[in-house]
């Protein structure tokens, strides 16, 4: 009985190193990190760096030759079409620049009188179209046409009135232009009176000074630059994308505009992508194709000037329900895009076919179903059949 106990428990011993031999050489599970493939809202951007800037820029140039007085004011100062930003005392001129300056004034009129003429035709828009919005009022009250119909003249109305106020302002340009260059014969008359009479600068209308660049009194040439004014309640945003993004953004995509300062996004939308672009030089010293696209905030923050930087993802497309999952899931094998799934703890090979996709998440048409368990940044040792286990 002894030696069948001994030999029972020699068997066990036996049978109990062998598993342990079994269990130490077996394929241990591969560590991996998922995910779950869910349904959401899916937004395609485009993301890029851009620069704030004022709407109406202009700068104040010398009317005339002569001595400048010192500037007085300072960058961010209010300044209003009585404000007073320089005065210039003229240098005595001869006959040929009487010529040139007369010449000059004849073009600025030519130029005044058909931002008149654009007025009026501006004027003439926006009166019928306010006409027409009020008709389609009262036909939509009573069923007669869409809605869409009712809110195109509500859009074709305030996009009169904005071209109008455009027009206005450019008569106003236009104006001062012709009173800057008229003042180009204050010297001439100080001549004839036997006394200097000195030109006064003033802005052609309200906004805010962004820089002085003729601080000190001293002589200056006709059309020195002097200061640079903006409006300080219209700021825009300029953004420069590689033509080949360039063709995929159009106006009014909405933009969410980070990395400003403040402690949210904003919102804006494409104004113009401009139909021109331009060679600049990338960080590693090739040649890109770039193009200007212009953005308008929908909410204006306080605080934001002229030349900030900020992010700007444009939008190109979304949809408020897609399956997705990360895109480091996805990989390429041969000709198709597939993913692994976790599936009893083994890894599984799927295909499948992907749609959309941004810097983070991929859309994905067909091949799996909503919460899916798929292997993020799947090795090259990993293979179908695996064992794996979540990190």
């Amino acid at each position: 009985m002894t030696r069948v106990i001994k030999r029972v428990l020699q068997a066990l011993i036996v049978v109990g190193i062998a598993g342990l031999i079994v269990w130490a050489l077996r394929p241990q599970p591969t560590i991996v990190e998922t995910a779950r493939a869910v349904r959401g809202p899916l937004q395609v951007t485009i993301d890029e760096d851009g620069q704030t800037r004022a709407h109406d820029r202009f700068t104040l140039a010398a009317p005339i030759a002569g001595r400048l007085s010192r500037i007085a004011l300072r960058e961010g100062d209010e300044v209003g079409p009585q404000t007073v930003i320089a005065t210039i005392s003229p240098l005595p001129i001869d006959s040929r620049e009487v010529a040139q300056i007369q010449a000059q004034i004849e073009s600025l009129e030519a130029l005044k009188r058909e931002a008149e003429a654009y007025v009026s035709r501006a004027e003439a828009d926006h009166a019928q179209t306010i006409r027409d919005a009020s008709r389609y009022r009262a036909l939509y009250k009573s069923d007669d046409v869409s809605r869409q119909a009712f809110e195109q003249a509500e859009t074709s109305e305030h996009r009169a009135g904005k071209e109008l106020a455009a027009a206005r302002f450019k008569l106003q340009s236009a104006e001062a232009e012709v009173a800057r260059a008229r003042a180009g014969l204050i010297s001439l008359e100080g001549q004839h009176a036997g006394v200097a009479k000195a030109a006064t600068l003033r802005p052609p209308a309200r906004g805010r000074i962004l820089r002085v660049l003729e601080q000190s009194e001293r002589v200056v040439a006709a059309g020195t630059p002097l200061v640079v004014l903006s409006n300080p309640n219209k700021i825009e945003i300029v953004v420069d994308l590689l033509s080949t993004d360039a063709v995929k953004v159009k106006p009014g995509a909405p933009v969410i505009v980070e990395g400003w300062g403040g402690p949210a996004p904003l919102r804006a939308k494409v104004r113009l992508v401009e139909p021109y672009g331009f060679t600049k030089l990338s960080a590693l010293g090739i040649e890109e194709q770039r193009v200007n696209v212009i953005v308008d905030f929908v909410d204006p923050p306080a605080g934001l000037g002229d030349g900030y930087r900020v992010e700007a993802r444009i939008v190109i497309w979304e949809s408020p329900d897609v399956l997705k999952v990360p895109g480091s899931a996805l990989f390429r094998s041969g000709e198709d895009w597939t993913v692994f799934v976790v599936e009893a703890g083994r890894a599984r090979l799927l295909p499948v076919t992907s749609g959309h996709r941004n810097s983070l998440e991929t859309e994905i048409k067909t091949g799996l179903e909503a919460g899916a368990e798929v292997i993020l940044h799947p090795s090259n040792t990993l293979s179908a059949g695996s064992w794996v286990v979540s990190r």
